[in-house]
């Protein structure tokens, strides 16, 4: 569906300067039609580069829901690399959006598909796997506030419509962001809704999240996780060390966010939670009727001619 394909080339492990220069080649042209354009990173994907000296020498504290050790402090200095990468590209592509007086009539998006590559984080449903980056740039997004609604991705497509005034199709799920934008609501989602069916192995779970409360529902038969839906590195490691393959994963899960921000004590067998834990239940399956899940259905297949990790698989 695009005029132009293969304009921003990734190699593996990297973006190259050489891809942002075609970028910004692009942004060069003349363009007399309002143009889109969508642009891939690999970064902040593992692998990882070698850690900056400098960052290792200042310490990089570990994400959340790991140890602070040696090893995760140097993985994290890693990723701070890379992130650094990552921040060199998009200040390229802006800076050439404002050379080219393309600025003030652009919106730019930025955003990415999960939660940071570390153990207990991308492919878990708890806030660290399922919040990702989200910033927007541009007329009537300007100021560098920081925003505390809850959102969703499919949340943009109907932002896009009202921003450009044009209708939103009838099947279109998702709230406009502009109200928390402007400051005319706090909020504009009771719920957001997250899934996982299958990755490098197959793991079913959904959640929903409200302000207050995170309720998680594993669908896998198995009690511990699959290593292979955790990338390796030196924080699998060091986690591998501690017993991560055997740590058992509870079928359901309810969290307070406000007292138990890193979802570590579920509340789901507790009686004084009965009623939150109905509501939050009675939410999720109400979602997954309305969206047609297929796990309503049973196991959902793999796809035609891919490949699935067994469960007993250590890594990717």
């Amino acid at each position: 569906g695009y005029d132009q394909r293969d304009l921003f080339e990734v190699e593996k492990r990297r973006t190259t300067d050489a891809s942002v220069d075609k970028v910004i080649a692009f942004l060069e042209q003349d363009h007399p039609d309002p143009f889109f354009a969508s642009i891939g990173f690999f970064e902040t994907h593992r692998v990882f580069p070698d850690p900056d000296p400098e960052i290792l020498k200042a310490g990089t504290a570990p994400p959340a829901p790991l140890p602070d050790t040696p090893g995760t402090r140097r993985d994290m200095a890693a990723y701070a690399t890379m992130a650094r990468n990552l921040d060199d590209h998009y200040g390229r592509i802006l800076q050439a959006l404002a050379k080219q007086g393309l600025a003030e009539s652009t919106l730019v998006i930025i955003t990415t598909d999960h939660g940071l590559a570390f153990p207990l984080m991308k492919c878990n449903l708890t806030d660290h796997g399922m919040g990702v980056l989200l910033m927007l740039r541009g007329p009537g997004f300007r100021g560098g506030r920081e925003v505390n609604g809850l959102v969703s991705q499919i949340d943009l497509y109907p932002t896009l419509c009202d921003y450009l005034e044009i209708p939103r199709p009838d099947w279109l799920e998702g709230q406009s962001l502009l109200p928390l934008v402007d400051g005319s609501q706090n909020e504009v989602n009771e719920e957001i809704f997250s899934e996982v069916t299958y990755h490098a192995a197959h793991e079913p779970k959904r959640a929903v999240r409200t302000p207050r409360y995170k309720y998680i529902r594993r669908y896998d038969k198995e009690d511990t996780p699959p290593m292979a839906n955790i990338d390796s590195s030196e924080s699998k490691d060091v986690m591998l060390a501690f017993g991560l393959r055997e740590r058992q994963v509870e079928k359901v899960q309810l969290y307070d966010l406000i007292w138990d921000p890193h979802e570590m004590h579920n509340l789901a067998s507790d009686p004084d939670h009965r009623e939150t834990l109905s509501d939050m239940s009675a939410r999720l399956d109400a979602w997954m009727v309305r969206t047609n899940d297929p796990l309503l259905q049973g196991d959902v297949p793999a796809p035609e001619d891919s490949f699935i990790n067994p469960h007993a698989h250590l890594h990717p």
